[in-house]
């Protein structure tokens, strides 16, 4: 039997992929990466947004909203960035499921990864972001770091 894999949200194992060009660090993912438990993904990138690129919030709503149209995300610049989460949701969900991964450790906070607050127009506010909210309603487990 094989042990449990994890996404992981890349910026945790030290990749800088951010929105400000920036990790996060943390050596306890650093170390599930070693061990071959983790798969790093960078939703953001892979949906086609350039690193570093202008902060993003979802625009009065969660990550769900942003899935079904409800919402935008935008960067501070105001320019609409939904299709490039939702592509990075998509893409992130696919190597899941190739991979055969029911479960991630995602960034707090972010508009894709955020799984209790994200940032909506300045302020933290209850919420998960759009990768996180996508993740979940097809069964993948995602637990915040």
């Amino acid at each position: 039997m094989r042990s449990q894999r994890f996404l992981i949200s890349a910026c945790l194992v030290g990749i800088k992929c951010r929105y400000n060009g920036e990790d996060r660090k943390d050596e306890k993912m650093k170390t599930l990466m070693e061990k071959g438990k983790g798969v790093a993904v960078c939703p953001e990138a892979l949906g086609g947004l350039t690193l570093p690129h202008p902060e993003i919030e979802i625009i009065r709503g969660k990550g769900e909203d942003v899935l079904l149209g409800k919402t935008q995300a935008k960067n501070l610049r105001g320019e609409n960035v939904s299709l490039e989460m939702i592509k990075g949701a998509q893409r992130t969900l696919q190597i899941a499921r190739k991979l055969k991964i029911n479960a991630a450790i995602l960034k707090e906070k972010s508009p894709s990864c955020g799984f209790r607050k994200i940032y909506s127009e300045g302020k933290l506010v209850k919420g998960e972001g759009v990768t996180t909210a996508l993740l979940r309603k097809n069964g993948i487990k995602v637990v915040p770091k």
